[in-house]
């Protein structure tokens, strides 16, 4: 599953998925841009990738500004010349039942999580298409697919984000440039960190794996995606929730 002589975009790297996702591609060989909206957040990972002999950016972009994403993919080709794999991880939440919720709250979440992906996505696709090679990941999530109570607005970005992985993989499989998804379930990072011990136990009983999931899992899962072994893979949804939901 080498990655030797690729390149990498993975946004959102500063830390948890985006962290593990970067250094987990870099152990295999790629030469990774840490995208992120405060640069100073990306040391440890641009430090942890350059002690792995690879090649690292530590870039500043907000996803949600196409012209942040353009100058993002301008910089790596400058520095590289190329980008082979691009990783739309950068995403977030705001959560609160729909009746609660603010209008700044939901137009955040979207502009984040699903025009961040079309503008990275849309950013990269003529260098990848003029190379004739290009693996796009782009991080979904299981509330996407079956819905979470006080999460309308990241719900309907994930869900979204899957329909947008599936109608870009069928415009540009003839060009060689795979797009595909990665659903994590509930995994152990900040963001779950602060639930209550009692929903924690209570989602617990819902995986039958019996635990919560790594960042590690879903970086093998997107390692997987973008290497060599899944490229006859596009427009698919891989579901890492520890059994959560079987689909």
């Amino acid at each position: 599953m080498s990655l030797q002589g690729k390149t990498a975009i993975v946004t959102g790297a500063a830390r948890g998925i985006g962290r593990a996702i970067a250094e987990s591609l870099a152990q295999v060989g790629a030469d990774i841009a840490v995208a992120d909206l405060d640069p100073g957040r990306s040391l440890e990972t641009v430090g942890a990738i350059e002690k792995l002999g690879r090649r690292a950016l530590n870039l500043k972009a907000n996803v949600a500004d196409t012209n942040d994403a353009k100058a993002m993919v301008e910089q790596v080709i400058k520095a590289w010349g190329k980008i082979d794999i691009l990783v739309n991880n950068a995403g977030i939440t705001r959560d609160g039942l729909l009746l609660r919720m603010k209008e700044e709250d939901w137009n955040l979440v979207l502009q984040i999580n699903l025009n961040g992906t079309f503008n990275c996505t849309k950013a990269v696709l003529q260098p990848m298409t003029k190379q004739r090679y290009g693996r796009i990941v782009n991080i979904a999530s299981i509330v996407g697919v079956i819905g979470n109570a006080g999460q309308a607005n990241y719900s309907a970005s994930k869900a979204a984000v899957i329909g947008f992985t599936k109608t870009v993989g069928r415009e540009y499989a003839s060009r060689n440039v795979t797009v595909n998804a990665v659903a994590p379930g509930f995994i152990d990072t900040a963001m779950t960190h602060g639930l209550p011990t009692d929903v924690k136990d209570t989602l617990l009983k819902q995986i039958p794996l019996g635990r919560l999931g790594t960042p590690g899992d879903v970086a093998a899962a997107v390692r997987f995606l973008v290497s060599e072994d899944a490229a006859y893979i596009t427009g698919h949804v891989l579901h890492v929730n520890g059994g959560m939901l079987m689909v």
